[in-house]
């Protein structure tokens, strides 16, 4: 596996180039960086100095999305208190479909909409999305691969979205490096996979 500091390196040269290298099709500007869940700090002061170093050196804004802040505002938005009955009354589990139903309905908010909300006015032609603190999706509630296919064909600003987990074979990845439930199948993306790299 490529180190984190050799995938952040990686990722800066395909952001910085002209057109960015960090998607194969147009419709889907989309990369994943994959970095062990151990090393989410590290990750955070590196994410700093490279929207520093891209605006500075290369006239491209990075906006920074937390995907734990987006999880609990549509929660907050949808009633805070209706998934706490419902976690007491019939577990964990069920807490956590509420809250995927809360991220994938069109009677709530869309995971997906509310990243492109956030999103609105940016232009592909000098901003970048950095998706990150993936956690608010832990342990089951979210699919990562939900959210990106979500935004297919509704953006051409490039998101890079920060994976924690661990490759498994190719370019499966498992988030967390959790049991799996299912299938892998976090990527079933034509995205590039940074950190999976041997």
């Amino acid at each position: 596996m490529a180190s984190l500091a050799e995938s952040i390196k990686e990722l800066e040269a395909d952001l910085a180039a002209r057109p960015i290298r960090i998607a194969a099709h147009s419709d889907m500007p989309f990369a994943i960086l994959r970095y062990p869940p151990s090393e989410e700090f590290v990750l955070r002061k590196h994410l700093r100095l490279l929207a520093i170093k891209l605006n500075q050196d290369h006239n491209r804004k990075v906006t920074f999305i937390s995907i734990a802040r987006l999880v609990w505002e549509t929660v907050r938005k949808f009633g805070e208190e209706d998934l706490f009955k419902t976690e007491s009354l019939r577990g964990f589990d069920a807490g956590q479909r509420h809250v995927n139903q809360l991220l994938t309905s069109p009677d709530f908010r869309p995971a997906a909409d509310s990243v492109l909300e956030k999103m609105a006015s940016l232009s592909p032609h000098k901003d970048v999305v950095f998706l990150v603190r993936a956690g608010g999706f832990a342990p089951y509630i979210y699919r990562t691969s939900q959210l990106l296919d979500g935004l297919h064909n509704r953006t051409l600003v490039p998101v890079v979205l920060f994976y924690p987990g661990s490759a498994e074979v190719g370019t499966d990845l498992r988030f967390y490096d959790l049991p799996v439930k299912g299938g892998l199948a976090v990527y079933n993306y034509r995205v590039k996979v940074y950190g999976v790299q041997s």
